[in-house]
């Protein structure tokens, strides 16, 4: 009897094979789940890529058209002050229309309003090529004013879909690359522009590219990106069952962590809506979601919304980082609205020459964007304190070529100017969906939008009365409005809580 095992000891035999076997199913499972996370990074950035190629062509068509406008305004037989007011109507409609297109991408998704914009920016572009009146020219002019926010969009887009550390890198490298496009189009633009009807075949270029955006856009892997914020949420757990994960924790899904970052877990297209219950149990689909907002909310539901949201921007306590956006706006407008003219009388520079340097600072502009990540990088994401040294910077800058004695000056003064306003726009721009939070980063980024608008109808009357004066004038007043920015950033960074990261408007 005692050569033979009894019947309990076989049953603990079985039972601990079972564990054995299940333990291991269990982790061959783990170990999958974590290696598709792991993959999914790539797959963001694959879709991050394809958001750079479409700012890069955005504004590639758009620098296609914009020197051409005011020749072919008079070819069409308006008088100079018809043609301002012509040119005037865009700034105008922008005015309104960023902070409202803003909030409805908040609303329907980025998907279906980002096609909507591209889409209806295309139709204008191509009623441009149309145009063979002032009446018609006006009327192309209308949706492009209204819907030419897909670059705002795409970085409300960019801001879902990267965590906050990432966020000032990723912008740097949007702002480049559509800085190349713009530098690219105006060659192109010209060399169309050389041979007989070049003018219409720019506008035709145009609304092509815009649909060629339209279709890329349309074909983007939208489920994997809004599934990414919801893998974030579970990042916790899964590094229990994974211990290799951890030394990827902290990267691109440490969203979902409990570090004061809990508004960046959950996309905004899968919040529940006002009023709306969900269901027990049963997470929700970020596709599915996604749909049901864009196709079955009612249009007063939508503008509800659309109301709510810019409502509350507009009462939230974020007016100090809008007043340092327009008054840096005005002053950066400021120091480019007579310089060629400047140039000439101060210099006796040549038109031609004085076009090169501006080439050589675009450029410049251009390139700084790539310098965003490591410079933010190097402050310890402090973002307050880098956006104060560069609005510093910038306004010694602007001093720097309102009293430069010789060319060369004025060259130093160019190619620092390029660098510290691009740092300075990129810094704003996130401070405002830090401050704000994620939930309304359309809304916010259309606010900033409008604010600039704002800037580009007022910088040109002030630079006249300012002319009046002097051909220095202009970035004179420049330094005062930059000098102000500053001395505000001074008093108010203080009271931003936590570095200026937790004081939110709860939008």
């Amino acid at each position: 009897m005692d050569d033979h095992p009894d019947s309990g000891t076989v049953l603990l035999h079985i039972a601990a094979s079972v564990l054995d076997t299940r333990s291991f199913t269990c982790r061959r499972m783990n170990h999958t789940k974590c290696n598709t996370l792991l993959q999914k990074p790539r797959r963001q950035s694959r879709i991050i890529k394809c958001i750079y190629v479409v700012g890069f062509m955005d504004l590639f068509g758009v620098s296609m058209i914009i020197p051409l406008l005011s020749h072919h305004v008079k070819h069409l037989g308006a008088s100079p002050t018809v043609a301002g007011i012509v040119g005037s109507t865009y700034g105008i409609l922008q005015l309104f229309s960023s902070t409202i297109v803003g909030g409805w991408s908040d609303v329907v998704g980025r998907r279906y309003s980002l096609l909507t914009c591209l889409l209806l920016s295309s139709l204008g572009y191509g009623l441009l090529g149309l145009s063979s009146s002032i009446t018609l020219f006006v009327i192309a002019r209308i949706p492009v004013g209204l819907f030419k926010h897909s670059l705002s969009i795409c970085r409300a887009l960019l801001s879902d879909l990267v965590s906050e550390t990432e966020r000032p890198l990723v912008m740097g490298h949007f702002n480049a690359a559509s800085s190349v496009g713009f530098i690219l189009g105006p060659v192109v633009g010209g060399y169309l522009a050389e041979h007989e009807g070049g003018f219409y075949t720019s506008s035709f270029t145009c609304a092509a590219i815009f649909l060629l955006n339209a279709g890329l856009v349309w074909m983007l892997p939208w489920s994997e990106a809004l599934v990414k914020r919801t893998d974030a949420n579970s990042n916790s757990h899964i590094c229990e069952i994974c211990p290799d994960h951890n030394a990827t924790k902290n990267g691109a899904y440490q969203n979902g962590s409990s570090q004061g970052n809990n508004h960046h877990s959950v996309p905004k297209e899968e919040l529940p809506e006002p009023g709306a219950s969900p269901t027990p149990g049963k997470p929700p689909s970020a596709l599915t979601r996604w749909r049901h907002v864009s196709l079955l909310q009612p249009a007063w539901r939508q503008l509800a919304s659309v109301v709510s949201r810019i409502r509350l921007v507009a009462t939230s306590d974020m007016w100090d980082l809008f007043l340092v956006r327009l008054l840096m706006a005005i002053g950066i407008m400021l120091y480019y609205s007579n310089f060629t003219l400047a140039m000439e009388e101060r210099f006796s520079i040549k038109p031609k020459v004085t076009g090169y340097l501006i080439s050589y600072s675009s450029t410049l502009g251009a390139l700084a964007g790539c310098l965003v990540g490591p410079v933010t990088a190097l402050y310890g994401k402090d973002m307050p304190a880098l956006l104060l040294h560069s609005t510093v910077l910038t306004c010694g800058l602007i001093f720097l070529y309102a009293a430069a004695p010789s060319v060369g000056q004025v060259v130093v003064s160019s190619t620092f100017f390029a660098i510290s306003t691009t740092i300075g726009r990129t810094c704003i721009t996130d401070l405002e969906l830090q401050r704000g939070g994620l939930q309304a980063s359309g809304t916010l980024i259309g606010a900033g939008q409008s604010v600039t608008a704002v800037g580009r109808i007022l910088a040109p009357l002030l630079s006249g009365l300012a002319q009046e004066v002097s051909p220095c004038g202009p970035p004179s007043l420049g330094v005062l409005l930059a000098l102000s920015a500053a001395i505000l950033l001074m008093f108010r960074i203080p009271k931003w809580s936590g570095r200026g990261k937790t004081k939110t408007a709860k939008l």
